[in-house]
């Protein structure tokens, strides 16, 4: 029997992309395609809307209704829109998949509250390429040490609304983690002025805007007399909504929890 699946935000260009990802998972069945109060495309189909033909499922703004209805709901929308939507879905016992980024820190802890009730898995980044870089990154930062400058570059289009990306900080918490720093005090976001000789501890950011660059990462590792580079770049967000799709199949049953994509694809090491 085909897992029921709500998309959150099924109206924008992610939430299409998940539409479609779960259309084409033959574990998954679309059952609900939620869009915010007085979105003008509700009543539309989203299997149309997606490109994927009428699937029998329009747009509308009842969660209560939809998780009513479904076995897994997946969210990339707005951290606002995430929380509230975690409490309910803990209320009514539903597990999530939740791919929004930019929460703050009181964010995050009503997510991690809402995962004592139900199974939730949380990523910055759901393409299994990407999470395999982390596993490399963890594995060179603790070969090359301290004797090695790390700086985290990352590209995005024009349209997102925060940085760094998810991805950069979540590179930045395995690589300080790696080195046994912490995060928090070692990085660095962006430099302008006179700043100083680099301070070797320190973890550096860079943020590029523009175009429609879907996700472009770069770690560089520089150390006297040589540079190394790890970099993964998405050319299709569609990368992302497979990713989830199979996340959501693997969290259908689970125990209460915060789960990321590690556990998903069995990379949790310990």
């Amino acid at each position: 029997m085909a897992i029921r699946i709500g998309v959150c935000g099924a109206a924008g260009r992610m939430g299409r992309n998940l539409v479609e990802a779960v259309g084409e998972h033959s574990d998954l069945q679309l059952s609900a395609a939620l869009v915010r109060p007085g979105a003008s495309l509700a009543g539309t189909d989203a299997g149309e809307l997606a490109g994927q033909g009428r699937l029998g499922v329009a747009l509308d703004d009842d969660l209560p209704g939809a998780l009513a209805q479904i076995d897994v709901l997946i969210d990339f929308t707005l951290p606002e829109a995430t929380v509230a939507n975690v409490e309910a879905c803990a209320d009514a016992g539903v597990p999530m998949v939740i791919g929004t980024t930019g929460l703050d820190a009181a964010q995050k802890a009503r997510v991690r509250q809402g995962a004592e009730h139900i199974a939730v898995v949380h990523a910055a980044n759901y393409s299994v390429g990407i999470n395999l870089t982390l596993s490399l990154l963890a594995t060179a930062a603790s070969a090359l040490g301290d004797d090695y400058d790390v700086e985290v570059v990352e590209a995005h289009h024009r349209h997102k609304i925060d940085a760094p990306s998810g991805t950069a900080l979540r590179m930045g918490e395995v690589l300080a983690g790696a080195l046994g720093r912490n995060l928090n005090d070692c990085a660095v976001f962006g430099r302008e002025g006179r700043t100083g000789e680099r301070d070797s501890n320190t973890i550096g950011f860079e943020t590029i805007r523009g175009g429609d660059v879907v996700g472009d990462h770069t770690v560089m590792f520089l150390g006297l007399g040589e540079r190394m580079e790890i970099t993964h770049r998405a050319s299709s967000r569609m990368t992302f909504a497979r990713g989830a799709a199979r996340s959501a199949v693997w969290v259908h049953g689970r125990a209460p929890g915060l789960y990321d994509m590690e556990d998903v694809l069995g990379l949790r090491k310990g």
